[in-house]
């Protein structure tokens, strides 16, 4: 990808406050492609940094989904995935710690999986905060400093 972001970085980048519409949900329009739908919605946020919204969620497994907050690389279309939400579909593996779990978790980028090149959002931990999509898509808008009373 090019871009290393360090932890003090990611940070910042998760508590930049996010600005939601407030009609959000009536927004959501999901795009059939392979195997899957797909919705993608870009926010602002309020230091003028670029975030993306995508919700992924598969034709065949309910508990296939991912809600995902990706930070915009500036002047590019990349991605830098800062958070994923993903449901109870598969194993995970957190490869630097050799930890393995199967049940709904979320992905945090981190400076140490990038250093060893993984996947920036390699590291992930289980949770009991959400059991479906619509569930996964709440606690992220809960947790990031979302704001959707700002937009119109």
């Amino acid at each position: 990808m090019g871009l290393q972001l360090t932890d003090d970085e990611i940070d910042a980048l998760l508590k930049e406050v996010k600005q939601v519409p407030r009609d959000f949900h009536k927004k959501i329009r999901l795009k059939e492609k392979r195997g899957h739908k797909e919705f993608e919605i870009n926010i602002a946020g309020a230091d003028q940094s670029r975030f993306r919204i995508i919700f992924r969620q598969s034709k065949f497994n309910p508990l296939d989904f991912s809600v995902i907050l990706g930070y915009v690389i500036p002047n590019t279309n990349q991605v830098f995935r800062l958070r994923r939400y993903n449901g109870k579909s598969h194993e995970h593996t957190n490869k630097i710690e050799q930890e393995k779990f199967y049940g709904f978790h979320i992905h945090t980028a981190t400076e140490r999986y990038q250093i060893a090149d993984w996947d920036e959002d390699g590291y992930a931990e289980q949770t009991d905060r959400y059991s479906e999509h619509h569930g996964a898509l709440e606690c992220m808008l809960e947790s990031l400093w979302i704001c959707r009373f700002i937009c119109g």
